[in-house]
């Protein structure tokens, strides 16, 4: 008897190993330049419950985001908080960006970023520094993908590593 109880749990074991589903933490933000618009056009998915732990950390605020009791206030501090934490630098000098707004897709915030008045020409290189999300979370990992006049890079950003540059 005691055998058949050791096999069952030996066998248990690693099934409930699957149960608990394992946390991480990523955003995945896309740049592009829209040549008609003259504009850097950037879009950011991040994780609803994150950036829900973020606004209250950071600021107090109970957001609720995603749900018909989202706090009024969450435009401004989801827009605060980006401009303290993601940057965008075209030839060395950081860009002011207009917060356009987010939409919200199952568990994913979209936030859409855009720089208005870009002449192709006049871009030599863009730099990203993304450090959403590395002030709360130590592992959450920020994945760009840039597609610049016909150029692509990719990278992951992480809190010791938080820039990435693509040259023209």
């Amino acid at each position: 008897m005691k055998f058949l109880r050791r096999s069952i749990w030996l066998l248990l074991l690693p099934l409930m190993a699957f149960t608990v589903a394992h946390k991480f933490y990523l955003s995945v933000t896309n740049v592009t330049y829209n040549g008609k618009h003259q504009a850097i056009q950037i879009t950011s998915r991040i994780f609803i419950d994150d950036f829900e732990d973020v606004l209250l950390e950071r600021y107090g605020i109970e957001s609720q985001l995603a749900t018909p009791s989202e706090s009024p206030l969450a435009d401004a501090y989801i827009e605060k908080y980006l401009r303290s934490k993601f940057l965008v630098y075209l030839n060395g000098e950081q860009q002011q960006y207009d917060f356009l707004g987010k939409e919200y897709d199952n568990d994913i915030m979209i936030c859409y970023i855009e720089i208005p008045k870009v002449a192709a020409d006049s871009m030599e290189s863009i730099t990203i520094q993304s450090e959403i999300l590395t002030d709360l979370f130590e592992e959450q990992q920020n994945v760009v993908h840039l597609k610049i006049l016909n150029q692509k890079k990719s990278f992951v950003l992480i809190r010791e590593n938080n820039k990435g540059m693509l040259k023209m």
